[in-house]
């Protein structure tokens, strides 16, 4: 898609701020990168395209950051820029990958790439951003997210599979996998070294099948299943994330839900009710453990993120780009 020449725009935020990766849709090469201030509640939209002067590509999947600088992973382009998180300008970029989903780093110099559609995870380097290797997942092709308990990497398979993969990363081979529902998605640890999943359950008419989905504690050391929260067949949970204390579990399933993570039940009531949005994309300040939730609409027009207080007391509603699906704080 050709939007013409873009006017450069010079940035220098200071303070804490929120990056918001906006997905855009499928082939079209209109995916955002939005950055919000919470202490001004003002929001800038489009910050890479125009601190760039070119657009971000097709399909922003997520962003993570470290010394200072931003990952902003564009799945179905196949790159990951690596932008300074103050001017929003590219210092670097990763390509030659297939599928990039998340970012997990090791080291200063060592760091994991998943991916949709290849059955390896990449290994590169953040000071040169050369890849340096790669790990055979034996043929899994969709890892997604990861969390790191001692020196195993655990990764969630969700396309078309049921399996959490184990990577020994010393030695940067896959060295177990635990079984779950259908196509296990999010992935998130807690204070307790308890590893926390959702499973959507597929869909109907699946070549993998479709089952009701669940809600998983496994513990870390353990690697075995300590508990199974079940939904009803037709839902469709997502967007597993922990508060700033790493207590307390926030999910979606048409409503926003919230969980103490030592729970043996499922709450009676949602921390914010379905109200006819399309809830998409979910993230908890580590500071403040405020929530914030992204909102669709309808996959075409703007998004919307709703700001939340922990007692979910509404605190500002801003617009963003197209599908804002992952969150980044600054």
């Amino acid at each position: 898609m050709d939007y013409g020449p873009i006017e450069t725009v010079d940035f220098a935020p200071t303070g804490d701020g929120l990056f918001i990766t906006n997905e855009g849709n499928f082939m079209y090469g209109n995916a955002s990168l939005s950055y919000y201030n919470p202490k001004t509640k003002h929001v800038e939209n489009e910050v890479f395209a125009r601190a760039n002067g070119m657009k971000l590509g097709d399909v922003a999947q997520s962003m993570v950051i470290r010394d200072g600088k931003g990952y902003v992973v564009v799945n179905n382009s196949g790159v990951i820029f690596v932008i300074d998180i103050n001017t929003f300008k590219v210092l670097g970029n990763i390509r030659g990958l297939t599928s990039p989903r998340y970012i997990h780093f090791l080291s200063d110099t060592k760091a994991y790439i998943t991916d949709l559609y290849a059955p390896v995870i990449t290994i590169f380097n953040p000071q040169t951003l050369e890849k340096t290797g790669r790990i055979d997942t034996k043929g899994h092709k969709s890892t997604e997210q990861m969390v790191q308990y001692d020196k195993y990497v655990f990764t969630n398979c969700w396309s078309y599979d049921n399996k959490i993969l184990i990577i020994d990363s010393e030695k940067d081979i896959v060295v177990d996998s635990i079984t779950l529902g259908i196509q296990p998605t999010s992935l998130v640890i807690d204070k307790y070294n308890k590893i926390w999943t959702v499973t959507d359950g597929g869909y109907e008419g699946s070549p993998y099948g479709y089952t009701a989905p669940s809600l998983y504690r496994i513990d870390a050391a353990s690697r075995k299943v300590e508990k199974e929260f079940k939904f009803k067949k037709g839902d469709w949970p997502s967007e597993v994330n922990l508060n700033g204390t790493r207590d307390t579990l926030y999910f979606i399933n048409n409503d926003i839900w919230c969980l103490d993570v030592t729970a043996n039940r499922f709450p009676l009531r949602p921390f914010l009710p379905y109200k006819g949005t399309l809830f998409y994309g979910l993230t908890v300040d580590p500071v403040t453990s405020e929530v914030y939730i992204a909102d669709a609409i309808d996959y075409v027009q703007p998004g919307v993120v709703y700001r939340f207080t922990p007692q979910a007391v509404p605190v500002d509603t801003f617009r963003v780009g197209i599908i804002p699906g992952a969150f980044c704080f600054k």
